[in-house]
């Protein structure tokens, strides 16, 4: 796991950039804390910041050059078959002055060109330059689990592992009103748009390669989704085949020459992880959060039932919202891009104490998007299935609008919960989908948009950037179309951005077994109660693995996480909300956003009644952070 930045110039304008090389690369510091280097010639520069996980010795340090030194790589990621894939290159008579994956992976490249991607099993960013035909090829993992931002115009392109690192050459700054737009509704920005326009992510399972005569983005891998391909394995038999897969996967992702652990919340799907990780490793160590403060969310006493049950090193960091509370600051100044899943803050509270402990940690993350673990999912099965209680509930919308709702306590929160399902009910099935993604509707981001703001979003490329987003899902959706809606935005662009984000800014890799590609290939050939039905989610996961695991994990309800944003905003933010970042005169000064609609948010914000609000408020304290320190 490390962090890479690079140029490649068109021309003499283009070779300006080099100069900013160093500054890119060390502004990925966190990424790599263990050596940097930089190489550059006339064409390119490319820098790598290594954090060592396999082969710390000098020999795996990068940029890396083969031994005929035409190719270099530089490499953030895990080739986890680069065993295998290494002996048949040696059978093939190639000789190796490592024994990192980086460098099976460079001679691989070598070659097969861009077929190597479908050889390697791994997550990954990196770049290939061919020092001879001064052609570069980048490419990005099949699941979007690391990240790679680019930017080309008629000088040069540039790429880097975060946007931190991009700022640094020096970039047009001005704002993509269209990411702008979809991030006041969803609260993180979708690929390939960023927060500049001038500036775009490669896409998950997608390569760019780039020669002196044309530039190529261009897909290698599509999750494979259709219902001919429905596996004809009983219930039984998926079973076997899920375990088996799993088994495997986690595996491949114990080698490492660092210590290793694995996260454990208590839910089922770091308890897999972890049970499975402890039979092929017996000095396993688990990592979990408690929370003080917040006991219906605290499931340290499940994760503590796992580690009794599988024997492993167990620590539980028992942090209180004031623990919390203190690293809100630490998590802003590292965003360099607006991202308000609020829940990063655990991670990264979880990845800087796992840290101490361990450089690579095993997560349960990607399970519920590929298995139907989110109340969306069951929503959703009550829309399609189209039962009566799901018609009572839309007839009732009305009370729903009048009742309080908040997240404050178990009754305004079912309100909250009914009300945006009767919602839901009245909307297309791409409609629908949107609204339960996101925390604002169009109208409502749209109004916090200032008058010249409205003006620069151009409604037709929102729009067309909207339906590719929801293009798998049709107008009489099943699970699995929206499952894999779920792996190609939530997934990347939320939940493993937000993992890469906050366990890179503590150099701690974190690897996940559910998104070996195999794995996501079988859930897709699943049918629908194989994956949730009117009593459980995530059924084929919970059932399989049900024997190896403590009984208490089963027959109770999901928690997840939720920070306490509202208490904070009320109370140790409420100076920063209204004297500063969200202020009239700053608001009125910056010219992004309505200071009438804003002065209304915070109003709600204080009021008996302030239903998602928080979500929304932290949206913008994120933003306006973000745009006080980048942006401007």
């Amino acid at each position: 796991m490390c962090g890479i930045t690079g140029v490649y110039a068109f021309n003499m304008v283009g070779r300006v950039s080099m100069v900013n090389a160093a500054n890119a690369t060390a502004a990925l510091s966190s990424r790599g804390p263990d050596f940097q280097d930089i190489y550059n010639d006339n064409t390119v520069a490319l820098g790598h910041r290594r954090l060592s996980i396999i082969d710390p010795s000098p020999e795996g340090h990068q940029p890396m050059w083969d031994l005929g030194s035409r190719y270099c790589i530089i490499f953030n990621g895990e080739i986890y078959n680069y065993k295998a894939l290494r002996k048949e290159l040696v059978d093939q008579g190639v000789k190796f002055q490592s024994e990192t994956d980086t460098e099976v992976l460079l001679n691989l490249y070598m070659r097969e060109g861009k077929a190597c991607l479908q050889k390697v099993n791994g997550f990954f960013a990196f770049a290939i330059y061919d020092y001879k035909d001064k052609s570069l090829f980048i490419a990005r993992d099949r699941l979007g689990i690391k990240p790679l931002y680019f930017m080309i115009d008629d000088d040069r392109l540039l790429f880097a592992s975060e946007m931190k690192s991009i700022i640094q050459y020096g970039i047009n700054k001005e704002i993509d009103y269209t990411g702008l737009y979809t991030y006041l509704q969803l609260n993180y920005i979708p690929a390939p748009a960023t927060i500049f326009k001038s500036v775009k992510k490669l896409l998950p399972g997608y390569y760019l390669h780039l020669t002196p005569q044309e530039f190529l983005n261009e897909p290698y891998y599509e999750i494979p989704h259709n219902k001919a391909n429905y596996t004809k394995l009983d219930y039984n038999q998926q079973k076997q085949k899920l375990a088996e897969l799993m088994e495997a996967s986690v595996q491949k992702r114990l080698v490492a020459d660092v210590p290793l652990g694995s996260f454990l919340s208590g839910g089922v799907d770091s308890s897999v992880i972890a049970t499975l990780a402890k039979k092929h490793k017996d000095d396993l160590h688990t990592f979990s959060i408690g929370f003080k403060d917040e006991k219906f969310f605290d499931e340290t006493e499940y994760a503590q039932a796992v580690a009794k049950k599988i024997g492993s090193e167990h620590t539980v960091f028992s942090l209180t919202n004031s623990d919390l509370y203190k690293h809100v600051g630490d998590i802003l100044d590292y965003i360099d891009e607006p991202f308000a899943d609020s829940s990063a803050i655990a991670v990264y509270i979880l990845s800087q104490e796992t840290r101490k402990h361990a450089t690579v940690a095993l997560s349960g993350d990607g399970a519920d998007e590929l298995f139907a673990g989110y109340n969306k999912h069951t929503a959703f099965l009550k829309i399609i299935n189209d039962g009566g209680a799901a018609s009572a509930v839309k007839a009732l919308q009305p009370l729903w609008y009048l009742l309080p709702k908040s997240r404050n306590n178990s009754l305004t929160n079912k309100f909250r919960q009914l009300h945006r399902f009767s919602k839901g009910m009245s909307m297309s099935s791409k409609e629908r989908y949107w609204s339960w993604a996101g925390f604002a509707s169009e109208q409502a981001a749209a109004n916090l948009l200032s008058q010249s703001s409205r003006e620069n979003l151009d409604k037709e490329q929102y729009s067309k950037f909207k339906s590719g987003i929801l293009k798998d899902i049709p107008d009489k959706e099943a699970i699995n179309d929206l499952l894999l809606t779920d792996a190609k935005l939530v997934l990347p662009d939320d939940m493993l951005t937000k993992v890469d984000r906050m366990s890179m800014a503590n150099a701690l890799e974190v690897r996940v077994p559910f998104l070996d590609h195999e794995v996501v290939e079988f859930a897709f050939q699943l049918p629908t109660d194989s994956k949730i039905n009117g009593d459980i989610r995530k059924r084929i996961v919970q059932d399989t693995f049900k024997d190896i695991l403590p009984d208490e994990l089963y027959n109770r309800p999901k928690k997840g996480f939720e920070v306490p944003l509202l208490k904070w905003f009320r109370n140790e933010m409420q100076h920063t909300i209204k004297n500063d970042l969200l202020a009239d005169a700053f608001i009125e000064e910056q010219g992004i956003f309505d200071v009438k609609e804003i002065r209304k948010l915070k109003k709600k914000l204080f009021s008996s009644n302030p239903g998602d609000v928080h979500a929304r408020i932290w949206g913008l304290i994120v933003f306006q952070h973000w745009w006080k320190k980048y942006g401007q």
